[in-house]
């Protein structure tokens, strides 16, 4: 049954808008850990770069409120990622990618959703708001994170996906 007019199928099962919002909140702490776990140990056993994106939201934090903000990085880390990219990516990386081109595969509208959140992230986030270089300066750094939020983007999409919420 689908009554959402973004074309997302609302129905969990129970009636309701809950259970996509939760099958949200699991993909999204899904992408999570799967970004997590690339930046913090795969990348640096690799020999490249471990991601630091905690230190970037304190930063960005201290920037936009004060340093009496800076306390919250790891809690705006994990709201960011369980919460605010995943309603981005269904309420809008999923449906202007149905409005443009409806048989693009899921992974491609996931990967593409990763490439847009590292933008925002290492230009509008660590430059804009932080100070820091654009997108870090252009270094290793900068393409371990453009693979982890590829990453991300990807394991969110399967996961709404296979949710039957993408």
């Amino acid at each position: 049954m689908n009554n959402d007019p973004l074309g997302y199928d609302l129905d969990d099962g129970h009636g309701t808008v809950f259970g996509t919002f939760l099958m949200m909140l699991v993909a999204g702490a899904c992408a999570l850990a799967a970004f997590d776990a690339f930046g913090q140990i795969y990348s640096p056993n690799a020999g490249y770069p471990k991601l630091a994106p905690v230190p970037l939201a304190t930063q960005s934090l201290g920037a936009v409120f004060g340093e009496e903000a800076k306390q919250y990085g790891h809690i705006a880390h994990y709201l960011m990622g369980i919460v605010g990219y995943p309603l981005g990516y269904v309420l809008l990386a999923r449906p202007v990618s149905r409005a443009i081109m409806p048989s693009l595969p899921w992974w491609v509208t996931g990967a593409v959703f990763g490439v847009v959140i590292w933008a925002f992230a290492l230009y509008v986030m660590a430059h804009l708001v932080a100070g820091n270089p654009p997108f870090l300066g252009w270094g290793q750094l900068t393409w371990v994170a453009l693979v982890g939020h590829v990453i991300f983007g990807l394991v969110l999409a399967a996961v709404l996906r296979r949710g039957g919420r993408a």
